[in-house]
């Protein structure tokens, strides 16, 4: 039989206590391997390019908007194929402002980033793993969201029973 000596045993006990005590950073245990720039945080500004006529250029404002901005809403809708004067302020289409109305009929809450993302906080807190899960530093992000996940083969299944048309999802037997 394997006799360990006391001391190896002794050390390889504290240190996967002491790493225990090591700060999590979380359900995905994600770690930067550096302090370099955040590559999300750097917007590509628009082509530069030379009007017809400088009369054209806008009256320069300070801290309004410059031509070469990003403004990803109007571009996304001019490449999805709709036109970026279509939009209003808020950018949405001006055909979709009923949808908006409608989806708006019981009230906007004006703070709702704050308290979504105060209790999907708490939710975190309150599923951060086990204990082993923690020491090993374990993924538990998707078993902890698990039960909010919509099964999508199911729902189809109980629409098409309900007789809801799905004509944007595959025909029947495909699943």
């Amino acid at each position: 039989m394997l006799k360990v000596k006391p001391k190896i045993l002794l050390v390889l006990t504290a240190s996967v206590v002491l790493s225990a005590c090591a700060s999590g950073t979380g359900m995905m245990n994600l770690r930067s391997s550096g302090t370099g720039p955040d590559e999300f945080g750097i917007l590509p500004t628009k082509e530069l390019d030379r009007p017809k006529s400088y009369a054209e250029l806008p009256e320069p404002t300070p801290g309004g908007t410059n031509l070469v901005d990003p403004t990803p809403i109007a571009d996304a809708t001019v490449a999805l194929g709709g036109r970026a004067s279509n939009l209003n302020r808020a950018g949405v289409p001006r055909g979709d402002q009923g949808v908006v109305t409608a989806a708006s009929r019981y009230g906007v809450s004006s703070n709702i980033r704050d308290v979504l993302a105060t209790e999907d906080n708490e939710f975190r807190q309150d599923n951060r793993g086990k204990l082993l899960e923690r020491m090993l530093k374990v993924t538990v992000y998707f078993g902890a969201y698990e039960p909010q996940t919509l099964d999508r083969y199911t729902e189809l299944k109980r629409l098409r029973k309900a007789g809801v048309r799905t004509p944007a999802a595959p025909p029947s037997g495909t699943e």
